[in-house]
């Protein structure tokens, strides 16, 4: 079973911040061969929303409120540890960081740069593509839109 909970950066434990920068680093750099700078700055203002399941992190994003991604509020990191993809954990985690932004912010319009590979995951969560698509770190991506 996955446990969510969300976090500020100042509310993570030193174990959950080196998982979470061990799981982006594991599924963005190493399985999508993709060398680039993950440690942002961005993360100490942001919303960490953690999936756990037997005490191990297994799904993550990030989230941020309007205006300081994009000028709508965002998700961004969307990651699922590969060993735990079978489970759908993708969907109960940006279900998650979603709420957290209606909750949050009193948000429900939100951006995100998804890889374009997922766009039919993000469609089946009601996101629409705007835009052209574009390369981000070498990978392609497309902007999309849940109102």
């Amino acid at each position: 079973m996955l446990n969510i909970y969300t976090k500020t950066f100042q509310e993570l434990t030193t174990n959950e911040l080196y998982q979470i920068l061990q799981l982006r680093s594991e599924v963005f750099v190493v399985e999508q061969d993709c060398v680039y700078q993950d440690i942002d700055g961005k993360d100490a203002k942001a919303l960490h929303v953690l999936g756990i399941k037997n005490d191990i992190l297994v799904a993550y994003t990030r989230i941020f409120k309007p205006g300081f991604y994009f000028d709508e509020a965002s998700i961004g990191r969307v990651v699922v540890k590969k060993t735990e993809r079978k489970h759908q954990y993708g969907y109960d985690i940006m279900r998650a960081s979603m709420e957290a932004i209606k909750n949050t912010y009193n948000e429900t319009i939100i951006k995100i740069s998804a890889q374009t590979y997922l766009k039919t995951f993000y469609t089946n969560l009601g996101f629409q593509e705007v835009g052209d698509g574009y390369l981000e770190d070498g990978i392609p991506h497309i902007g999309m839109i849940k109102s």
